[in-house]
């Protein structure tokens, strides 16, 4: 018994079996041919348990079984080769997937209001990205921001003045000006009093001055063009009518604001545009339609009162004779009821001298008599009772007069302003006043401390 426990614990053990190859049990070679009563419990080599989620292997490196001479079930084969075969077939497509037409390899689908971007390409040369602007584009650009920008007219003139004058180098260009200006003041709504103002700029700043004409001449003859389809303008469709109204009233701001500059005076108007209002008014109530005579009564309203002046001075009786054109489509044209109202108060508007107001009469000739606001900006004074009077006062000569008196009388009792300061240094007390003041305050303090 001894001897059974010198050796380590253990030791000589071999879990290696008869059946297994050589070396699996080499480890231990004292104990060969020896067998162990209990190497049937401990020494059964059963292959190891594959993982759970790894795939079945159809060979192993173990040793096989002591009792893998038997012969192997045929239906324990055919559900695992069953199972192998379930496990590696894929599962069956969905039938919508199984009748569809769709491809991979189908061309990108876009919407047919799709546009694609694509790179500018510049055709320039080697000058830059950048095309350089044409004459149209810069015109374009200072007549937008005149539209939106009337304001900033006085400040931007000098620039766009030479600006153009770097541009209009002959006289090609100089037609090309004065048609986009024209255009454009003709066509661009609200914009005919600023197109106006550049033009009557443009006329004397403009230095190019060829032999077919200036600035003021080239314009001037493109006026004279579209004048002369006044007739057919006057008559045609929506859009033709729309475009020479905007022309009539252009030409009645050029005429107000385009100065004919001479050496001997000052400068006048283009007598030539007074004419040229005369029968456009002339030929829109030949044809009194509602748009028209809209058309007339705004061109009267905005040019009447100079051109009445202008023609009353020069004896030519056109206002009346428009006036009286006036009154007869009042009396014979069926027109609305808005445009006849309009109508109406044009003539009342002429019979109150085109609204306008004259100022009320200078200083050195206003009088109380004359002049309703003559006492408004008078100061008010305040007798010795403070009873406030002004110069609107019956009794007013009396009462400053006695105020004079008093400030002659006693000067140093009056400000500047006429204040009275009496009562300025009635805080202030002499020293003798003072000293007797002091000691009436001691007094009184000894008094009231107790004896």
């Amino acid at each position: 018994m001894a001897e059974s426990f010198d050796r380590a614990p253990g030791a000589e053990r071999t879990r290696g079996k008869a059946g297994c190859p050589p070396g699996v049990g080499d480890a231990y070679p004292g104990r060969q041919g020896e067998e162990d009563p209990g190497a049937s419990v401990f020494n059964q080599c059963e292959p190891l348990r594959q993982p759970r989620t790894s795939p079945p292997t159809t060979n192993t490196t173990t040793c096989p079984d002591r009792n893998s001479s038997k012969p192997s079930n045929p239906a324990n084969s055919n559900n695992d080769s069953s199972s192998s075969t379930a496990a590696l077939k894929p599962h069956s497509a969905d039938p919508v997937v199984q009748n569809s037409t769709l491809s991979v390899s189908a061309p990108e689908f876009f919407p047919s209001t799709y546009a694609p971007y694509q790179d500018a390409v510049y055709e320039d040369g080697a000058d830059g990205y950048y095309a350089e602007p044409s004459l149209a584009d810069l015109v374009q650009e200072f007549l937008s921001h005149l539209s939106s920008s009337p304001g900033s007219f006085e400040f931007e003139i000098e620039y766009i003045t030479a600006t153009l004058n770097s541009w209009v180098t002959s006289e090609e260009t100089l037609h090309e000006l004065v048609e986009l200006i024209f255009t454009q003041s003709t066509s661009m709504q609200n914009f005919a009093y600023t197109g106006a103002r550049l033009c009557n700029h443009l006329s004397h700043h403009i230095s190019l001055s060829p032999s077919t004409g200036n600035f003021r001449q080239l314009l001037l003859q493109r006026c004279r063009t579209e004048f002369q389809q006044r007739d057919q303008a006057v008559v045609g469709d929506d859009v033709t009518q729309r475009r020479f109204h905007s022309y009539v009233f252009f030409l009645g701001e050029l005429y107000l604001n385009l100065e004919v500059k001479s050496g001997k005076g000052p400068p006048t108007r283009a007598d030539i545009l007074q004419m040229a209002l005369k029968q456009l008014m002339d030929t829109l109530f030949s044809n009194p339609a509602d748009a028209n005579l809209i058309c007339a009564v705004k061109l009267l309203k905005l040019t009447g009162s100079i051109l009445e002046d202008s023609w009353k001075q020069s004896g030519k009786p056109h206002m009346e004779e428009i006036f009286q054109r006036i009154r007869n489509v009042l009396l014979d044209v069926q027109c609305k009821r808005d445009v006849k109202q309009m109508l109406l108060q044009l003539v009342e508007l002429r019979s109150s001298n085109w609204g306008r107001v004259y100022t009320a009469a200078a200083v050195s000739e206003a009088t109380p008599d004359n002049d309703p606001n003559y006492y408004m900006n008078e100061p008010t004074f305040y007798t010795a009772d403070g009873t406030p009077f002004t110069a609107a006062d019956p009794e007013y000569s009396e009462k400053y007069q006695e105020i004079l008196e008093r400030e002659e009388c006693f000067p140093e009792l009056y400000e500047e302003n006429g204040n009275d300061t009496s009562d300025a240094d009635e805080d202030e007390m002499d020293s003798e006043i003072e000293e007797a003041f002091e000691k009436f305050c001691q007094e009184s303090e000894r008094r009231r401390k107790p004896q």
